[in-house]
């Protein structure tokens, strides 16, 4: 299970996006493409309904874990009553592991001093190699824990880029679950969920000059050629409109036109970083499922591909190289205050800065629907899902009924069947044991 955070609808190949995303169109042309399929709009209750098949109240997060607001449903960590999909594999005997971004555990207990009961192996991983946290750098993280410890030295090295780390770790589990003889190989579940493509955003030298100068033509353009695209691939309807270009507080977009030339070689450095994110990612993609191939597992591996909610429009009109600026709501500020910092635009995407790009690029991963990621508008709840599995599903491809995360994770299909935990006691009757 691949889990991208804050990628819009449109930012993919098999949506109707520009950038090349080879890995995820053999996944939807081996399998389907669900072109209905809702979220919530913000990263933790996505991730509890995701894991657990509950909606996000019943999991405990009605909202994102970064704060205690004491009451039921906002506990903010999941509850001893509820089963992970994890827990539920575990028990039928897989083999499991997560790997990056968490968000399933309050700020105020993820440092190492705390009560970890909520960090994943206590929730039903084997491993566990990422961030707690809700975001994170991309090349010098604030905290990575392995298992229960935080192993995060006080430097990266200058290569590091969170998005290869996190692969690396997750072809060390794959591999470790495949050392052994194939009669004593365990079947296995991975959650991997990347840190990408959450602000601040940040991409490598090496994946950012494939894409400069490719998005001078504006975000106007750009939306309008992925609609387009969308009809033709019959992702939307022809009849489907696209609707006014609406920023997150209801305030115009900007049009591109009325920018100057210098104004818009730096809006359009923005997103040329996230481009080169989306590349990254499908690159890593390819790197987890190429081996299945090798070892003649790939049509008996079921991969599933989403993400945790819509693009985000946190960066404001303008865009913003210094993200946390955006979140700074202590009362008495300057009158001058501004939340943007003038650096060097060379210096977008890169590790000096901690930038995202401006709301008219988000209202491009977005298409063709209206806001944003945190509101309740299509921008914020729909986006892509791909599934494969060549053994057990042949390719079926586009399917537009209607799909929930909380379907990811299912009830026991059995008539008077038990649901994910009864008296805090896991069920593992629910699985079978067979394929990953």
């Amino acid at each position: 299970m691949v889990l991208l955070d804050d990628m819009g609808y449109a930012d993919i190949g098999p949506f109707g996006s520009e950038i090349p995303t080879p890995a995820l169109q053999r996944l939807a042309d081996e399998g389907f493409a669900f072109t209905n399929y809702h979220t919530t709009p913000v990263c933790s209750p996505a991730r509890a309904a995701v894991l657990t098949g509950l909606n996000p109240h019943r999991a405990g997060f009605a909202t994102v874990a970064n704060s205690d607001h004491g009451f039921p449903g906002v506990r903010l960590e999941l509850g001893e009553d509820v089963s992970t999909l994890a827990e539920v594999l575990h028990g039928a005997g897989y083999a499991t592991a997560a790997v990056g971004k968490w968000h399933l555990t309050r700020d105020s207990l993820i440092h190492e001093g705390a009560d970890n009961s909520s960090w994943p192996v206590q929730r039903g991983f084997d491993h566990y190699y990422g961030s707690l946290e809700g975001l994170n750098s991309s090349f010098h993280p604030n905290q990575i824990v392995r298992d229960n410890t935080v192993v995060q030295a006080e430097e990266t090295p200058e290569d590091y880029y969170i998005t290869d780390d996190y692969t690396d770790e997750a072809l060390r589990f794959i591999q470790g679950t495949r050392a052994s003889a194939p009669q004593e190989q365990r079947p296995f579940y991975l959650y991997f969920a990347h840190t990408a493509m959450h602000g601040p955003l940040g991409a490598k030298e090496s994946e950012l000059a494939k894409y400069r100068g490719r998005y001078s033509e504006g975000w106007d353009a750009l939306r309008r050629e992925r609609h387009a695209r969308q009809i033709d691939l019959g992702i939307i309807r022809p009849e489907t409109p696209l609707p006014e270009a609406v920023g997150r507080l209801g305030k115009e977009v900007i049009d591109w036109e009325s920018l100057d030339g210098e104004t818009k070689n730096l809006y359009a450095r923005y997103q040329e970083v996230y481009a080169a994110m989306v590349d990254s990612v499908d690159q890593s993609l390819s790197q987890i499922i190429d081996p299945f191939d090798d070892l003649g597992e790939k049509d008996n591996t079921l991969i599933v591909f989403t993400s945790d909610n819509g693009g985000s429009a946190e960066g404001g009109p303008e865009g913003t190289r210094s993200y946390f600026s955006r979140f700074d709501h202590v009362p008495g500020l300057p009158e001058d205050w501004t939340a943007d910092v003038n650096r060097d635009p060379a210096f977008i995407g890169g590790p000096r800065l901690m930038a995202h790009y401006p709301e008219g690029w988000g209202m491009v991963s977005n298409t063709p629907f209206r806001f944003y990621k945190g509101q309740t508008f299509a921008g914020g709840d729909r986006v892509p899902l791909l599934l494969s599995w060549p053994a057990g599903l042949s390719a079926g491809g586009l399917r537009d009924q209607y799909q929930y995360a909380t379907d990811l994770t299912p009830d026991d299909p059995r008539p008077g069947g038990r649901p994910p935990s009864v008296d805090g006691q896991r069920d593992p009757s629910r699985c079978s044991g067979e394929g990953h």
